[in-house]
């Protein structure tokens, strides 16, 4: 997205980010192409991973904790909710906001939109890669879901193989059940932010006014689900689970004193179900390939 936006002669791009990592990567891809980033990070995000917002700068971006004074969108949220811990959809919001009153400033956003998941494929594409090299194919992909990005770019490569009758995964969205907008949403048109800026979508949204608990898993604080993901779930390509905070992290400390990685809480949900079916299999005998991806 930087690179387009520069060759477009772009000068600078606005974006949301919640527990920081596409902040973080937006503004680390705005400096290789000498343009200004500003991000809106979600409050409770914002709070729990100063890191981040160090990182951020580091790398030359100007990050705002959302919903902010900065604009009419944070403005009018904070005069009803003084001390709201945000959402995805108010940092959309003030960063649109920001981007549609400047001609030199685009909007960049960090999942749920077609062209997102298309580059995240790069995910799925290396893991067949991957697998090939050790002569395997998945019975299971399970993926976390907050806006879809990384869910797609790992299953959408695979739902082609699928499709063309090369192997027959089962696909499972994992959600947070403070944010369940697959399991528990309403399939609708709904805005992409909460102060209605946006081109309406068709997806799965628990409500564009929707203000999820403060949970550590930031990135998936989403009230909507991407557009190709909801639809793929309408048809029965794949399925969704959600799963509590609790179980995720006892998941994820699990998976750091076994394999030695400290995973940041989002994948924490995929880690819970890929483990849930692991045991499933080890009580019944029944052997599968597992496959997630460790966004």
């Amino acid at each position: 997205q930087a690179f387009y936006n520069a060759r477009a002669g772009i000068h600078r791009l606005t974006t949301e980010t919640g527990a920081g990592q596409w902040g973080s990567a937006l503004a680390y891809a705005c400096a290789q192409y000498g343009l200004d980033c500003e991000v809106w990070q979600v409050r409770a995000s914002y709070d729990q991973k100063p890191y981040r917002k160090m990182m951020i700068e580091t790398f030359g971006g100007t990050v705002h904790p959302s919903p902010s004074p900065l604009t009419a969108a944070g403005r009018a949220i904070l005069a009803e909710h003084p001390d709201s811990s945000g959402s995805l959809g108010i940092a959309i919001s003030e960063a649109v906001e920001v981007a549609a009153q400047h001609p030199d400033t685009n909007y960049a956003l960090g999942s749920v939109l077609n062209h997102v998941l298309l580059h995240q494929t790069v995910i799925g594409e290396e893991a067949l890669l991957q697998l090939a090299q050790v002569g395997e194919t998945p019975d299971l992909l399970v993926g976390c879901t907050g806006g879809g990005s990384n869910f797609g770019g790992l299953m959408f490569p695979f739902l082609r193989e699928r499709w063309a009758g090369r192997m027959s995964p089962t696909i499972r969205a994992v959600e947070p059940t403070a944010c369940p907008s697959l399991t528990q949403g309403t399939y609708a048109y709904d805005f992409g932010d909460t102060a209605g800026t946006t081109p309406l979508m068709k997806m799965h949204t628990l409500g564009h006014d929707f203000v999820p608990d403060p949970i550590h898993a930031g990135g998936l604080r989403y009230h909507g689900m991407s557009p190709l993901v909801s639809h793929l779930y309408e048809t029965g390509e794949l399925e969704a689970i959600a799963k509590p905070q609790s179980e995720c992290f006892a998941a994820g400390v699990l998976f750091a004193r076994t394999e030695g990685i400290l995973p940041a809480p989002e994948p924490t949900h995929a880690l819970a179900a890929a483990i849930e079916e692991a045991r499933r299999c080890a009580e019944t005998g029944e052997e599968k390939v597992i496959l997630t991806a460790l966004c």
